[in-house]
């Protein structure tokens, strides 16, 4: 990697070594330092330009104070400075309606009596996720400032180990419906309730490994799908009276609650199904659903300001994801993909790599390696540009992967299709 290259940087073509690219291009600033972290932020905004509704923000793995704390960071600039009004994290989105109600100042008196309902993933034990929460709470209280903070989920109702029952995504629709004509409501509560059953039945964790094990394909579930279908097509062909009687809020949230709940038994269904591609599938059908959440988070926003995502690397990189299970490597378009094909120049993301962790067992990252080479550049953190980087995808074509951790599985060590699957990488030096 001593040749040097011909890259494109910001002042132009330029006939380096990618090493001293990384070392002139890089945004160096402290995340301890809310003046540094900001004037850097604001170097990386001006860069991806205005037409970005929608900003990611990856984290290399989950459960890191300090990717956490950066995040909250980031996002409270991104809301002072840079007109975002909503942040939606990789957290089930039935679940996270009461985390905004709280936000807004209603539903539960505390964080405490939210925490456990209304995050997945145990993410609600997180220190992070409290002081986010807090501070949009705080945010909101002040009458100065006019437009309010949402919070979402952005995520399927799904876990790796389980996936949930349909009941409160239909409740929500049926209840809905009920608001508007009793009758109608109850009929369908009538025809869809018994078709639910036990919620025991889906949640089951053995059909994770098992496919026998899922309810997905029984008699009940595939007819609960055509209910669901009927469901949907009922509120679609009277949304203009639903919409006259109520608000057009509370009609698209129905909505979106039932084709959730529509897509939740369509991933039930694959559950049950036995094939090679089985992995492959479910996870590229969670990626859809998360982007189609994140389509109906945008549609909300539109009005009141841009949106900012948090989730982890593979969700929002631009390229597809793949991850070794065993000897099959599974393969799937994830958000980010969705989303850059959707609303190209509109959605950008931000990766984030780390050079040690003890807390999670990374070591130094091994000579060569992509973290090695971002981590000499001066720090302690740095953001580095790479969406559209003329010469630098082939420049580091041929980078060895290091190693990987020895206590969080959910750590991906960069690659070299990192330098393609950002637009910027945010690189610590050592997280916690």
């Amino acid at each position: 990697m001593k040749k040097s290259t011909l890259l494109e940087g910001s002042q132009g073509p330029v006939s380096t070594t990618p090493d001293d690219w990384i070392r002139n291009e890089a945004v160096s600033f402290s995340p301890d330092s809310s003046e540094s972290c900001n004037a850097a932020l604001d170097r990386v905004i001006a860069s991806i330009g205005d037409r970005v509704k929608i900003l990611g923000f990856g984290e290399a793995l989950h459960g890191s104070r300090d990717l956490l704390l950066l995040r909250n960071r980031i996002f409270r600039h991104l809301v002072e400075a840079h007109g975002y009004r909503a942040i939606a994290i990789e957290s089930s989105f039935p679940r996270s309606r009461v985390v905004n109600e709280y936000v807004a100042g209603r539903g539960p008196a505390s964080y405490d009596a939210l925490q456990d309902t209304g995050f997945s993933y145990g993410f609600r034990r997180l220190e992070g996720n409290r002081e986010l929460v807090e501070w949009m709470r705080e945010y909101n209280a002040d009458p100065g400032h006019r437009v309010k903070l949402r919070f979402y989920g952005f995520d399927s109702p799904t876990e790796m180990m389980k996936s949930d029952s349909p009941r409160q995504l239909l409740e929500f629709a049926l209840a809905y419906l009920t608001s508007a004509d009793p009758a109608t409501g109850q009929e369908y509560r009538g025809r869809i309730g018994p078709l639910i059953g036990e919620d025991a039945g889906w949640e089951n964790p053995a059909a994770a490994m098992d496919p026998a094990q899922s309810v997905g394909l029984s008699p009940a579930a595939t007819a609960l799908r055509i209910e669901t279908e009927e469901l949907i097509t009922e509120l679609q062909v009277r949304r203009p009276g639903l919409v006259a009687a109520g608000d057009e809020d509370r009609y698209r949230e129905a909505v979106q609650y039932a084709t959730a709940a529509r897509q939740l038994l369509t991933y039930h269904a694959g559950v049950a199904r036995k094939s090679r591609e089985r992995v492959a599938r479910l996870l590229g059908m969670r990626d859809a659903m998360m982007a189609d959440n994140l389509a109906y988070i945008l549609a909300c926003e539109k009005d009141r300001g841009k949106v900012f995502a948090f989730a982890h690397n593979s969700h929002l990189k631009h390229g597809r994801t793949e991850w070794q299970l065993g000897t099959v490597l599974n393969a799937w378009w994830p958000v980010g993909a969705h989303l850059s094909a959707r609303l190209g120049a509109g959605y950008a993301v931000i990766g984030s790599a780390a050079g040690v962790s003890e807390a999670h067992g990374i070591g130094q990252p091994e000579p060569g390696t992509l973290e090695a080479r971002l981590t000499a550049a001066a720090g302690p953190a740095r953001f580095i540009p790479t969406h559209g980087v003329q010469g630098l995808p082939s420049a580091f074509a041929d980078l060895p992967v290091r190693s990987g951790s020895t206590k969080n599985s959910t750590y991906f060590a960069l690659t070299p299709q990192s330098i393609t699957d950002f637009d910027w990488i945010a690189v610590l030096d050592s997280i916690e």
